[in-house]
């Protein structure tokens, strides 16, 4: 059985707040043990890096790979809207509350789709963002506001429709937004804002390499020339440091490709008693009708096999899978039951999500290939 990713001395979560405590933030530790002493720190998240398939690469990535090797735990599920939200609030899921990618809120009779924010499946179109304010669905301090408050200048270097998303306003507001537009522009963007202020803070994001990874998989010729391009990304932020500045190069999942799939959509066994699916082919919510969800698990455990685990809401709470502490009011949006793959397989909806059961390359599980990220850091 999977072991409870190391919250609190290990995991995405502890990133920020150590470097927030390396740049001398009161209050915040360093958790990790970074000991940097720089005044200027810029954090670049590749999206879909995973630590195996960096250290299995070494070819395609020369400069990651002559930093010195450090990693991390991505967290559960192991999917961009959690692993950011670990990453830009500073706890883990539990206490957050994306718990992941499609998730029960109650009060909506449709999942909510955390990354895009907005309701899954047909209906009435909501303005979610109206309706599910993000600042209050997600109340506590981002660790941008906390290092704001400090004096530190803090900025975020990413794609434009990140400006403003749900998402962002949940997990990572706080900070000024300079929307990239090409590779050159993320590493002009974050060298000008590393340079302002006394001390800085910077948060980029790249997400090639994952769009890559899903479509063409990532033992994909493509997904190895992408990975060229994110480590001449990675080396020209580095050329570019002011002499007083880190560069600190993480992920927020790996990937794995599929070898075989289960398609609920299609087995009659899996539906049965099952009233919402959520999560992700790797990590499943499934939310069941009342009283049927003892029947759920020994159908979904006989029809899987050993792939999978199957477990009812309190055992992965009690497991730590959501970290040490699950808020009372997130406890909901954890399916009845949850479902994390052990093998290369997945449970996708061919009707009900046709482009994700499509995709190649997956994340979400507890699998190392999945959960381990790399944390390489550089020193100007």
């Amino acid at each position: 059985m999977f072991d409870a990713p190391p919250y609190g001395s290990g995991s995405l979560a502890d990133l920020f707040p150590s470097v927030l405590a390396c740049l001398g933030v009161p209050g915040e530790i360093d958790r990790l043990g970074l000991g940097l002493s720089a005044r200027r720190i810029c954090v670049l998240l590749v999206d879909g890096l995973g630590a195996e398939a960096l250290a299995a690469h070494q070819r395609e990535a020369p400069f990651l790979s002559s930093l010195a090797p450090g990693q991390l735990s991505a967290g559960f599920p192991s999917t961009t809207a959690t692993s950011l939200s670990s990453l830009g609030v500073g706890v883990p899921p539990g206490e957050h509350g994306i718990v992941g990618y499609l998730m029960n809120v109650p009060g909506y009779d449709r999942l909510v789709n955390a990354l895009r924010w907005r309701l899954h499946g047909e209906g009435p179109k909501v303005d979610l963002l109206r309706e599910l304010v993000p600042e209050q669905f997600q109340p506590a301090a981002t660790v941008f506001e906390r290092a704001a408050r400090a004096g530190i200048s803090v900025s975020q270097v990413a794609p434009m429709y990140q400006a403003g998303s749900g998402l962002t306003r949940a997990v990572l507001r706080g900070c000024d937004f300079r929307p990239s537009l090409s590779f050159g522009d993320l590493v002009d963007g974050v060298s000008t804002a590393l340079r302002a202020g006394e001390r800085s803070l910077v948060y980029a994001y790249h997400g090639d390499l994952d769009t890559t990874g899903h479509v063409r998989g990532p033992s994909s010729d493509a997904w190895r020339l992408e990975l060229a391009h994110v480590d001449r990304l990675a080396a020209t932020i580095a050329e570019h440091l002011p002499p007083d500045a880190a560069l600190l190069v993480t992920a927020d999942h790996g990937m794995v490709e599929l070898t075989g799939t289960v398609d609920f959509d299609a087995v009659e066994a899996l539906r049965a008693g099952v009233d919402r699916l959520g999560g992700e082919p790797r990590a499943r919510h499934v939310y069941t009708v009342d009283g049927a969800v003892d029947d759920v698990a020994a159908a979904w455990r006989e029809t899987l096999g050993a792939d999978f685990a199957v477990l009812p809401r309190a055992e992965v709470i009690e497991r730590g899978w959501f970290g040490p502490t699950v808020e009372s009011s997130v406890v909901e949006r954890i399916g009845d039951l949850v479902v994390a793959a052990r093998g290369p397989r997945g449970v996708i909806r061919t009707g009900a999500e046709p482009l994700q059961s499509a995709m190649l390359g997956h994340h979400g599980s507890l699998t190392s290939a999945e959960l381990n990220v790399p944390l390489r850091t550089c020193l100007a």
